[in-house]
């Protein structure tokens, strides 16, 4: 479920959706704040062109919106569900997790986005 050819692959190590060789970003930690969205402008390795056309990941704010909830559902029931915790606590807490977590839920949107257009090509990891 988790090895190289799955979109699952690409979209969690944030590596090359066609040959999943190499990372698509310029630095691999997304908490290096000046290079958490820059993207390499070609993949080394199949020679892949990450920005399809300008304004191409503008789509993935989208995305984003969804991923956004997705981790403060999580924050909801760890905090008020598991630890029973007030509503002014469980608020802190979902608030806490989006900050905390911002880098990492822009990366996986861009990762997912581009995921939509572009797939696993095996003959280009044989080059």
């Amino acid at each position: 479920m988790f090895k190289k050819g799955t979109k699952l692959y690409s979209i969690i190590t944030g590596s090359c959706p066609k040959c999943h060789q190499e990372s698509m970003y310029s630095n691999k930690n997304a908490y290096v704040i000046t290079d958490t969205l820059k993207v390499n402008e070609r993949c080394s390795k199949c020679d892949t062109k990450y920005r399809i056309e300008p304004s191409f990941f503008y789509g993935a704010m989208y995305v984003s919106y969804a991923v956004g909830i997705a981790f403060a559902v999580a924050a909801f029931v760890i905090s008020n569900l598991i630890f029973n915790a007030s509503l002014k606590v469980t608020f802190i807490s979902i608030v806490g997790t989006l900050v905390v977590f911002m880098p990492i839920i822009m990366r996986l949107s861009r990762n997912i986005w581009i995921n939509f257009f572009m797939h696993y090509d095996e003959s280009l990891v044989k080059k």
